[in-house]
């Protein structure tokens, strides 16, 4: 007899990651960096879950050949160093035989995001922003994105990271 159901299991080791993601893409947005706590967090419940169906061993492969395909791209600058960690920590959260879908998902999710960019750029570059402090929160972070944007800056990454992990896990596979 077991404590805890193994699906019940699975949900906690989901809604915990999907907490950690909320956190990486908020923070990503706001100062772009993700924590590295966040990372550990999604790794652990990437790897409870791949325990749950005895994938531990293929499930840290991906993860190290995704974290090494990762690391090369930012040594060369294309991407973030938090971005590299969240990689590889979301390859452990998704099944070891979807690793490459989740890589493809977060490809295109990552060329929407930068098309949004884009067509935001243009727009931005028509517009002239109004002296006054901005109040909420809200606002100032649109006004520090504007900034950042109009400057041509970085990407939130953890946004198009977290988009392939969705579409693996939710969108069915075609064919499959």
């Amino acid at each position: 007899m077991t404590l805890i159901d193994p699906v019940a299991l699975r949900s906690i080791f989901l809604v915990i990651a999907a907490v950690a993601l909320l956190k990486a893409v908020t923070h990503d947005l706001a100062v772009r960096s993700v924590p590295n706590l966040v990372s550990l967090i999604v790794a652990g419940a990437g790897l409870g879950i791949n325990a749950l169906d005895g994938q531990v061993i293929p499930a840290l492969t991906g993860g190290a050949m995704v974290f090494a395909g990762a690391w090369y791209c930012w040594r060369r600058g294309w991407i973030g160093g938090g971005d590299v960690k969240l990689l590889a920590a979301c390859a452990l959260l998704v099944p070891p035989t979807a690793v490459l879908r989740f890589i493809l998902s977060t490809a295109i999710a990552g060329g929407g995001l930068a098309l949004i960019y884009l067509a935001t750029s243009k727009i931005l570059r028509k517009q002239v922003d109004a002296p006054s402090r901005p109040k909420s929160l809200i606002t100032r972070v649109w006004c520090a994105e504007r900034r950042r944007i109009r400057r041509q800056m970085s990407l939130p990454y953890a946004w198009a990271i977290c988009a392939g992990v969705v579409l693996t896990l939710i969108v069915p596979f075609p064919g499959g």
